[in-house]
């Protein structure tokens, strides 16, 4: 993963809504995802009231709720939150681009920004280095997603 980042854009997220749907599997390291998307949200004007957050059992059920949220909740942006850490196969990996190319197409469908947040990783000290350590993604995560809802707004989007 890059570490260069785009500049933050200074952006109210005020008028936003987002959903949020995280995995349960590897619940220390999601949790401390979940956290920090929370804290980045909410200190850019996101009211807590205005964020829904559901949680699923793994990474491969993400997109089917963060349909559910995009469809159902009208949900300005939608960021879905999972770890997949490498084991002896690389079913991590192909659960990992499952969930991408899902999570892409129910933005597509819905017309609603998906933030994809699921961390596939290859070992346990990369996972916490990007979860709890000195890469802060659920930052990212959190203003790449009032980003878009304000692109989205931009172009005639929901409001």
């Amino acid at each position: 993963m890059s570490l260069s980042a785009p500049t933050p854009i200074n952006l109210d997220g005020a008028p936003f809504t987002v959903g949020i749907v995280a995995a349960r599997f590897n619940a220390a390291l999601v949790d401390a995802l979940l956290h920090t998307v929370f804290e980045g949200l909410t200190a850019a004007g996101v009211k807590e009231k205005r964020i829904t957050v559901v949680r699923v059992p793994g990474s491969h059920e993400v997109p089917w709720a963060a349909q559910a949220l995009a469809s159902r909740k009208g949900c300005d942006c939608v960021i879905g939150l999972g770890v997949l850490i490498a084991g002896d196969t690389n079913h991590h990996e192909m659960v990992g681009q499952s969930v991408s190319q899902a999570l892409q197409q129910v933005a597509l469908t819905t017309g609603t920004p998906v933030i994809n947040g699921v961390m596939v990783v290859d070992n346990l000290k990369q996972a916490e280095k990007r979860c709890i350590g000195a890469i802060n993604r659920g930052a990212e995560f959190a203003r790449a997603a009032l980003e878009m809802a304000a692109l989205q707004r931009s172009l005639g989007g929901k409001s």
